[in-house]
């Protein structure tokens, strides 16, 4: 979703409140897409401070389902988005520092689902697990250790030690 800001930019001290209700159903990461099942609705904020610097700014929460790091089982994660950048406005165009990644801001138009995803981005968890002693699954058959033990022998010997390991068991036979 697109908005033409060009009327905050121009006007020195002027500030503006967007009304957001985004279209977004998923978002990718890390090479895989996890469906949104909430994003409430929320404002964006815009200020031209002294036709310096644009500040914008909100905040919202949204619900992502994502798979169990472990035993792959699907995770309600709510993450919360806090919106606060700063662009630097010179004769009421928009600046950006060589340094600066811009993705949600062009000419004069903000791409609140870019701002959000960048934000998705930067807020996503690093692990996530669907309760804090997850056993995961079997390595072996596959099965989900945290609904019934399989009985597998999940014992994984090193291949470069296995020969020690027929050693001990001739020396045991003996």
């Amino acid at each position: 979703m697109k908005f033409d800001i060009l009327d905050v930019i121009s006007t020195a001290d002027k500030k503006r409140e967007i009304p957001v209700t985004t279209e977004m159903s998923e978002v990718s990461v890390s090479g895989g897409r996890f469906p949104i099942t909430d994003i409430k609705p929320f404002s964006i904020c815009l200020t031209n401070d002294n036709n310096k610097q644009l500040l914008i700014s909100g905040d919202t929460t949204l619900d992502v389902v994502v798979p169990c790091d472990r035993c792959l089982s699907d995770v309600d994660v709510t993450l919360q988005i806090a919106i606060d950048r700063k662009v630097m406005l010179a004769d009421g165009h928009v600046q950006f520092a060589e340094d600066e990644e811009n993705t949600f801001l062009e000419e004069h138009e903000l791409d609140v689902d870019r701002l959000i995803y960048d934000e998705i981005l930067v807020n996503w968890p690093t692990k996530v697990l669907c309760k804090d002693d997850c056993k995961g699954i079997c390595p072996v058959c596959g099965q989900n250790l945290n609904q019934q033990d399989c009985g597998c022998d999940r014992q994984v010997i090193d291949p470069r030690m296995a020969k020690f390991q027929d050693i001990f068991n001739e020396f045991k036979e003996v």
